[in-house]
């Protein structure tokens, strides 16, 4: 069973099982500093785009929303034939939809961002306090594809051996049952 404990525990982290590593640093590592900014130090301009992609982002995702975007399609819709399905009518529609998607990509993009930010120092986290986990994997996100597909094949091999010790107890398991 592994024994969780703090990050600011005094003893030392093992890198991977029976290796020791370094006392934990505190501060946030440079690869974890989102934008080149060091947490709490971010600009004014920063900070006031964060809050209104949070918001804009949040809003986008109700079912009000959806509801604000399906109604103005279907008038764009029902206009149509008033219009006699003309260029400028189409050209009504497509120009609001790609202004709209183009905005949106940055806004999502950001609230992404964001979110994958935390979710990687979590694991992080986690992998810190876990005694017997690798904690090699912490900044795996850091590694290139080449580097990130040797750790894959790594963990590949092992899932392997896994399957092979599991299937192995198995058949030992069945085989002594039917000596009895």
């Amino acid at each position: 069973m592994t024994t969780p404990r703090s990050p600011s525990s005094n003893r030392e982290l093992p890198t991977a099982p029976g290796q020791a590593r370094q006392q934990p640093q505190h501060q946030v590592p440079p690869s974890r500093r989102r934008m080149g900014l060091r947490p709490g130090h971010a600009s004014g301009v920063h900070a006031l785009f964060e809050r209104f992609a949070a918001k804009v982002t949040s809003w986008t995702g109700s079912p009000l929303a959806f509801g604000i975007a399906f109604g103005m399609v279907v008038v764009w819709a029902v206009t149509g034939p008033v219009f006699g399905y003309s260029e400028t009518w189409q050209l009504v529609i497509n120009t609001g939809t790609t202004i709209v998607t183009f905005l949106m990509v940055f806004l999502i993009q950001q609230s992404q961002n964001k979110d994958s930010h935390a979710v990687h120092l979590k694991l992080d986290e986690l992998l810190c306090a876990i005694v017997e986990a690798d904690n090699r994997l912490v900044d795996i996100e850091e590694l290139d594809d080449h580097e990130l597909d040797e750790m894959a094949d790594r963990y590949r091999r092992l899932a392997q051996r896994a399957r092979a010790h599991r299937r192995e107890m198995q058949q030992r398991g069945a085989g002594d049952g039917e000596n009895e």
